[in-house]
């Protein structure tokens, strides 16, 4: 299941996120997302947990719970819309 985490205090990292996760189970992947211009996070992130069981206890245990001094936001990921194109419209 891929899992939106969102309120992430900036110094939060990949690292902070898997450790917080793998209290609940197994964790494939972990990522926080970082602005390209300006090099720092985004506050949010994404976990994926191959297990469902596992995801829910996790979105349940670690939702307004503090990671670095911030409450989260956990719940799961909705999928991403698709978009037409990318490109600017005159």
């Amino acid at each position: 299941m891929n899992i939106y985490v969102g309120n992430l205090a900036y110094s939060v990292t990949d690292g902070d996120l898997r450790e917080a996760f793998e209290a609940f189970g197994t964790v494939d992947s972990c990522s926080v997302l970082i602005d390209r211009m300006t090099g720092q996070s985004k506050g949010f992130g994404f976990v994926e947990m191959p297990n469902n069981s596992e995801a829910d206890a996790a979105i349940k245990g670690l939702n307004d719970q503090q990671i670095r001094g911030r409450a989260v936001k956990v719940n799961q990921a909705k999928p991403r819309a698709e978009h037409g194109g990318g490109g600017r419209r005159y």
